[in-house]
Parts: structure tokens; sequence; C-alpha cells
């Protein structure tokens, strides 16, 4: 299905934007910003943060990420933002970022997209925790015993996003396996 119906933008703020296409809503970011996410994964330790989100009302455990593109770099390459991103919000440099494709994280309501890297050649270069304000706290966690931590943030009160089912994957095919 093609639908051709004009878009209207019911609301439009700083990063996001309300919009409708016939009897359809949803949210996009505002001004062509992009994400990008990064998958980090060091000596069988994958690193992970997690920080306050507003629209959950809690701590979410997430993939380090950030936007690519804000502030004043609207040009900015998406693996030299997920490089920034990483280090700011880990304390990780990454020498490399490999991309792993385009992807969107809940198409039945907003149009994101973000650029999944993964990234090599990492080196501690500091204790990481975002920039002013963000309030990260990292979580450097051994992938042997990853689904049992993720269990264990849940049940502290911890969301979990979605993106880490990348992660816990091979482990619910397991569950399932005939």
């Amino acid at each position: 299905m093609n639908d051709d119906t004009p878009e209207e933008i019911m609301w439009e703020g700083r990063f996001i934007t309300a919009k409708r296409r016939g009897r359809w809503e949803y949210v996009s970011r505002a001004r062509g910003i992009r994400a990008a996410v990064i998958l980090a994964i060091d000596d069988g330790h994958v690193l992970l943060v997690d920080q306050y989100r507003v629209p959950l009302g809690q701590r979410c455990l997430e993939l380090p990420a950030g936007l690519v593109g804000d502030g004043a770099m609207p040009d900015e390459d998406a693996a030299m933002a997920a490089i920034r991103e990483l280090e700011e919000e880990t304390g990780y440099r990454a020498a490399r970022m490999d991309s792993l494709g385009t992807y969107f994280s809940s198409p039945g309501m907003v149009s994101e997209s973000f650029t999944l890297f993964r990234a090599g050649g990492l080196r501690q270069t500091g204790p990481g925790g975002g920039v002013d304000g963000e309030d990260i706290i990292v979580h450097r966690l051994p992938l042997a015993t990853l689904h049992d931590e993720i269990e264990r943030m849940r049940g502290k009160g911890y969301a979990i996003d979605v993106k880490l089912l990348l992660l816990l994957g091979p482990t619910i095919l397991a569950a399932v396996a005939p």
C-alpha cells in the first residue's frame, strides 16, 4: 500500500514532531535528526547504560546511544557521532565503528530510525556518565550471565529497552526450541 495522503504537522517541538496522515497519528524526530545506537563488547562484557527516562517514569537499561546531527554539527557523520556518544556515556573510546544497518524501533507509531554500530578497538578513557544533567550509570556486564543480570535489574524496577533483545535473542530462542 502506498499512501499519498498529505502529511499534516500537528505540533513541533525541539526534538520531536507530532504528525497525522489521514487517520494515522505518529511522531518523528524534528529537523531530520537521526540516532546512533552502539553495541560495544569488550573482553566478553557488554557496555550498557541506564538513565532516568521521563516518558517511562523510571530508569531504563539500554545500549549506549545518541543523536546524530544535533546541535552545532547538523551534517555530522553517524559513525563519528557514535564514537563521541560512546565515550561520553560509557568512558570507552572506540577505534572504529562498523555499521550494522538501519532499524526502526516502533514503526507503528514512530518514524524514527537508528543506525546500529558495533564498536571495535575499545579503550577506557574515563568514567563515562554523559554530559551535564544526563545522570548516566555505566554497566559492564558479562555476556555469559547477561540474561540473569537483566532479569535482576528488571526485578529492581528498571525498564528494559527493546534493543536489548539483540543480546537476549539466543537465550530467548533456546527457550522455545523444539
